[in-house]
């Protein structure tokens, strides 16, 4: 007999092509708004099921709602999509899980929920096959179980409430009531012409015959038409722009160089070699350089920045947010210090005035390297000269809003730094609308993150601080809930009374978030209380120890991001993953197990 993980709660869901397009993660993430969805949505309520260890269910309608769902009977369950029953025992393998599941049910109430040790490899293979057995055997239809008040959308009337299956004239029709008591009678056999309507919340109902929805469909339409037309003008273009090449380095590099307090990698050295390939051609770079967390991108960015105003241009960095453009203000304010390069931030924190005197430096041309967020987007923001624009975080922009600058000027050249290249960006690299540069090789002296996974526990959460501040480092407490933020940080002081500790979240002004953060990098504040604000690309070599809390919410790229806030220098850095016993799932535990797997500097590629 297999050693069987316990679990207390699963959700299962139907075998419909909409739940086949969402990933395991998507149900996870998603999990609180699906189970609100299933006290008033039909559509979820019908299509789910969310089963609890000692919850009292029907063993005969367990059968006939998975049965309903789609699932296939089978002997022995090995693939998603299929339950089989022994006796009282019921396993099933959801199509929302990369592991199968058995029911052990004792009359009518489900004694125990245990994980089997049936798994697969490729969850997209998976549900591939799933997609095609639908298409074959016609297993779904998505009008299978209406019921009235169900909502439908008709794809030329829009959003309506389905009343009832009827007959007029001895022909089939779907009734599908309106606002205002409109009727639409649809025939069936054009099914094809009505889908489920799923969202989390009840849809705004219009009249029949109403401009509102075709208006809702041109306008998509026209957006979609018109963003796909801009890309190709743009890309077109770009294709036949040019631009001078720019000028050879110079004394004032090596200069810059050598302020660089650490060695530079072998695969730096690589990224500065692709790119000064690129500012030599004459034509526009579009370049994306990915390395893992605290590999140097930020310094392949300033060099790059500086040759571009060395060739009489001005430079601009997008950033994601705030608080990671004024850490990159700060830091090329003091590694620029004493050269002939203005630098300038620009964000909304800053007082009206102060903005305007910014944006009239760049328009004369007074400001070379401006950094900044989604404000520099503007459009009020107005360049003398841009010639090159760097974005950091690339994944976390828009198409639009990194494709508005190449649209005003076609020679722009462009480089984005990115830890995580979202498909779309590689799709464009392999394409070779883009460049590619990989940073794999870790700074000289850097050491390996040590990941712990625990079960919450004050004792080792203690343990972990009071070692931090005895070596005079710095900590990251991850608390992902701005309600009970405060309380953590009482209870933070009563586990270590010394501790100088500060809050970040979201909600807080970005002028006061600036300030804390200023205190932090100043060694002010030695804990610092926050939520995940902490992900995006902040640098403190002194904050050595991250301590996250309820860590199974977070997605596995995401706690790999927050990891790598810490161990940005040659001391032995400490990443402690609590979650709660009540609380852990076996997908969970799979990221987890990911985590610990990529300890290996550079592993974030693998993730």
């Amino acid at each position: 007999m297999p050693n069987l993980s316990i679990q207390d709660r699963i959700l299962i869901v139907g075998v419909t092509p909409y739940f086949l397009e969402k990933g395991s993660f998507w149900f996870e993430k998603n999990l609180k708004k699906i189970l609100q969805a299933r006290k008033t949505q039909p559509f979820w309520q019908d299509n789910t099921l969310y089963l609890e260890q000692n919850q009292h269910h029907n063993f005969y309608q367990f059968l006939r709602k998975l049965d309903e769902l789609g699932y296939e009977k089978v002997f022995s369950v090995s693939e998603p999509g299929e339950f089989a029953q022994r006796g009282g025992i019921i396993d099933v393998f959801p199509v929302n899980s990369r592991s199968a599941y058995r029911f052990d049910f004792l009359g009518n109430r489900i004694e125990n929920i245990k994980e089997l040790p049936v798994k697969i490899k490729d969850e997209k293979s998976a549900r591939e096959i799933l997609k095609k057995k639908l298409r074959s055997q016609k297993l779904f239809s998505d009008l299978k179980g209406l019921k009235s008040g169900d909502y439908l959308v008709h794809l030329d009337h829009g959003i309506g409430r389905y009343d009832k299956q009827l007959i007029v004239n001895g022909k089939y029709y779907y009734l599908i009531e309106y606002a205002a008591n409109d009727k639409l009678y649809v025939p069936v056999g054009l099914e094809r012409k009505l889908s489920r309507y799923i969202g989390f919340v009840d849809p705004k109902i219009s009249r029949l015959g109403s401009l509102v929805w075709q208006r809702t469909k041109r306008r998509i339409k026209e957006e979609v038409e018109k963003l796909a037309k801009e890309l190709l003008e743009i890309y077109a273009k770009r294709e036949v722009a040019d631009r001078p090449p720019y000028l050879p380095s110079d004394e004032i590099d090596k200069q810059i160089v050598s302020g660089f307090q650490y060695e530079e990698t072998p695969d730096q050295i690589s990224a500065f070699e692709d790119i000064e390939k690129d500012l030599r051609k004459s034509g526009p770079m579009d370049r994306i350089v990915c390395g893992d967390v605290g590999f140097g991108k930020t310094e392949v960015a300033l060099r790059t920045m500086i040759r571009a105003v060395k060739s009489g241009y001005q430079s601009a960095l997008l950033c994601p947010t705030t608080i990671l453009a004024n850490q990159h203000f700060q830091n090329f304010r003091r590694r620029l210090e004493g050269f002939p390069v203005a630098v300038e931030m620009l964000s909304r924190i800053q007082k009206k005035r102060e903005q305007k005197k910014i944006i009239e430096g760049l328009k004369q041309g007074s400001v070379d390297i401006l950094i900044g967020t989604h404000r520099i987007l503007s459009n009020d923001v107005e360049f003398k000269n841009l010639g090159l624009l760097v974005i950091d975080d690339e994944q976390k922009f828009g198409v639009k809003q990194k494709e508005k600058f190449k649209k005003m000027r076609a020679n722009l050249d462009v480089l984005s730094l990115s830890a995580t290249p979202i498909p779309r960006t590689l799709y464009l690299a392999l394409s070779s609308f883009k460049d590619i540069s990989l940073i794999q090789t870790p700074p000289l002296g850097r050491m390996a993150i040590k990941t712990y996974v625990f079960p919450y526990s004050q004792k080792i959460i203690k343990k972990a601080i009071d070692f931090e501040l005895s070596r005079e480092g710095q900590v990251y407490y991850l608390h992902n809930r701005v309600e009970t933020i405060e309380k953590v940080k009482e209870r933070l002081k009563n586990l270590a009374p010394a501790a100088k500790i500060g809050i970040v979240h979201g909600r807080l002004k970005e002028k006061d978030l600036i300030g804390i953060m200023d205190g932090f990098q100043k060694e002010k504040i030695n804990i610092l209380v926050a939520t995940t604000i902490i992900e995006n690309g902040l640098d403190f070599p002194r904050v050595n120890t991250l301590i996250v809390e309820d860590s199974a919410r977070l997605g596995l790229s995401q706690a790999y991001q927050i990891r790598g806030r810490i161990g940005r220098s040659n001391i032995q850095s400490f990443a402690y993953f609590f979650y709660s016993k009540k609380h852990i799932s076996s997908l969970a535990e799979e990221r987890f197990k990911a985590l610990k797997e990529a300890r290996d500097l550079g592993s974030g590629y693998r993730i």
